[in-house]
């Protein structure tokens, strides 16, 4: 074989290499996730990947007409595609203009020097997306991400397992669990939103002092302030969500890794998943903010969904075993009044006209939405700011939305 045709069979094979690869695992029965392969996302259409375009269309026009709030972007990923993604422009500045100083002097009177301006959620330095970048936060899906990590330790040997009781993880705070019932609380009671700690961030805005979330946010030591409140269940109980429990998290991660979750995330979830750019949030203490903190782009925010779809596994590698990942979407947590579920810090959505029962969701304050629907093949992302006097849509409204395209 002359050098030329032997060069030119090297360069086609190395021009082709991710397709006869993707092929290859295709036809040995392999479902694999082309992302992982160059780090990028694949592009398609919605129509080759059996999605009607018209019924997307229109919800996007609606977007785009202000008719659901504020919407920063919206992602479709059908069978490992991109296949609709779109950006639209809000003016948070102008929007917060006045906001913000009201905001802030509501803080100052409250809170005083502890209060930070990191969690006026009306400044538009901070909110939604950080100093001006392409980053958004994605509030409280930072909680299914730091489940994911929770995850990770114990497949490593750092955190024995999840019936593992806390308290041996904060020696410097024992005067905090007097109570034979807080002793009890498990890394499992934790995960599930089901540690008993009288609590209450429902009934107030997350603006509002007295929302305890906002009362922690603002306090000078988080794990104090949540440690310090009174029992009112028997652990496992009952779910009372709590975002100040996915802070304990972050306590037992570094106690357990000598690792922040901020570098943990990077070395062993963001990195395999080729995720490079982030930020999240550090409490006055230094401990990073695992309730609401964290800002990923659009398309990354979709790779953590896509992890899940594709249970743990990525590009060959297996990031979170398959099954913890069962555990996590095990809708066993009942949620009173509610037709959701509660897994590991998601949240399980039912939805009609498939055959399966639940909705895999991440769910973010002001309307972050991360849901993966198994059945479908289907990720989808919605990113907001719906903090404003203006209704935001429901997991429940926009999945459904969306799925009329698919069936």
């Amino acid at each position: 074989m002359s050098v030329e045709l032997r060069q030119t069979g090297i360069d086609f094979f190395k021009s082709h290499s991710t397709a006869l690869l993707i092929l290859f695992l295709t036809l040995m029965g392999h479902r694999i996730c082309t992302a992982a392969l160059d780090n990028t996302w694949p592009l398609s259409s919605l129509e080759q990947q059996g999605v009607n375009s018209a019924v997307i269309q229109k919800l996007h026009q609606e977007f785009k007409d202000g008719r659901h709030g504020y919407v920063d972007s919206f992602l479709i990923i059908k069978n490992g595609y991109i296949v609709f993604e779109e950006y639209y422009e809000n003016d948070y500045f102008a929007l917060t203009k006045n906001r913000k100083h009201q905001q802030a002097k509501i803080m100052r009177d409250n809170y005083g020097e502890s209060a930070s301006a990191q969690y006026n959620y009306y400044d538009p330095v901070w909110h939604p997306y950080y100093k001006e970048t392409r980053l958004h936060t994605i509030q409280s899906v930072s909680k299914s991400v730091t489940s994911a990590l929770v995850g990770i330790a114990i497949a490593r040997g750092e955190i024995p397992d999840i019936d593992t009781k806390i308290f041996g993880y904060f020696a410097e705070y024992r005067s905090l669990f007097q109570d034979p019932l807080k002793s009890s609380i498990t890394l499992r009671d934790l995960l599930t939103m089901t540690a008993g700690i009288k609590w209450d961030e429902l009934s107030y805005k997350y603006t509002d002092p007295l929302n305890n979330a906002a009362a922690m946010e603002n306090s000078s030591d988080w794990i104090t302030y949540i440690l310090a409140l009174p029992m009112e269940f028997q652990p496992g109980a009952k779910f009372v969500y709590n975002s100040g429990i996915t802070v304990l998290l972050s306590h037992i991660l570094y106690q357990a890794t000598g690792m922040h979750i901020d570098e943990y995330a990077d070395k062993y979830l963001f990195t395999p998943l080729g995720i490079n750019n982030f930020y999240w949030k550090k409490t006055p203490t230094g401990l990073v903010d695992a309730e609401s903190g964290l800002y990923l782009s659009s398309r990354d925010f979709a790779k953590f969904g896509y992890l899940y779809l594709s249970k743990g596994a990525w590009g060959g590698s297996q990031i979170l075993s398959a099954d913890w990942t069962k555990s996590t979407m095990s809708p066993d947590t009942l949620v009173e009044g509610r037709e959701r579920r509660y897994g590991y810090h998601w949240w399980l959505v039912p939805y009609t006209g498939g055959s399966s029962k639940w909705i895999f969701s991440g769910s973010g304050y002001g309307g972050q939405y991360l849901l993966v629907i198994p059945e479908y093949d289907l990720i989808l992302v919605f990113n907001g700011w719906n903090i404003f006097d203006i209704p935001r849509p429901t997991i429940e409204y926009l999945s459904l939305r969306v799925l009329e395209s698919v069936q």
